[in-house]
Order: C-alpha cells, then structure tokens, then sequence
C-alpha cells in the first residue's frame, strides 16, 4: 500500500520560513519523480517544485529563487524549504509521487498572513 505522509505546514507570517516534509512508503523506490504541487481556494491545483530520480529538479517560476526541493534517497522522503513567503503562497500542498502510476499526499495547509 502506498503512503505520502506530509507534515510541516502550518502558518507564518510574510517573509517567513517553512519546510515541508513528504514521506513515501510502499511501493515507491527512487525511479519515482518526487514533487510537490499546490492548491489554493478557487484554483485549481499547481505544480510547484519536481524532483527525478537523478536528483534534476523543476520549480514552477513563482517558486524560483525562493523554494529549494530536496530529497533524501536513503529515506525515501522528499522536502521543500520555503524562504520569503507571501500571502499569494497560501495553499494547500500536495505531496506527489509518479512514474507508471500517480500519488498523492493528503495535503497540509500552508498560510502566510500577517
């Protein structure tokens, strides 16, 4: 059974910091492109930052310079540090797994307000 367990949301003010854990269990190995998208109210869902199995990485452009993805092979688990957060960033992220099929994570909120 798959699993992406995320954790690390939660709220800060403009400017802030956070860093978003997802944590993948079953039958993801590392062939699987690792990711996060988001979702804000009225929208629909959006991709922010992917990661490959060879570690190449792709960030949506309003999350350049801003967002580093990561991911720790050995543990199967896949990051986001969120720097300079703006209330525009509020949303719920997704963690995403794919290759011949796609995963998601059950979301955590992420809100930036002052």
């Amino acid at each position: 059974q798959v699993q992406l367990v995320e954790s690390g949301g939660g709220s800060v003010q403009p400017g802030g910091s956070l860093r978003l854990s997802c944590a993948a269990s079953g039958s993801i190995t590392s062939s699987y492109v690792m990711g996060w998208y988001r979702q804000a109210p009225g929208k629909q869902r959006e991709l922010v930052a992917i990661i490959g199995s060879s570690g190449t990485t792709n960030y949506a452009d309003s999350a350049k310079g801003r967002f580093t993805i990561s991911r720790d092979f050995a543990k199967n688990t896949v990051y986001l540090q969120m720097n300079s957060l703006k209330p525009e960033d509020t949303a719920v992220y997704y963690c995403y797994a794919g290759r011949y099929t796609s995963y998601w994570g059950q979301g955590t909120q992420v809100t930036v307000s002052s």
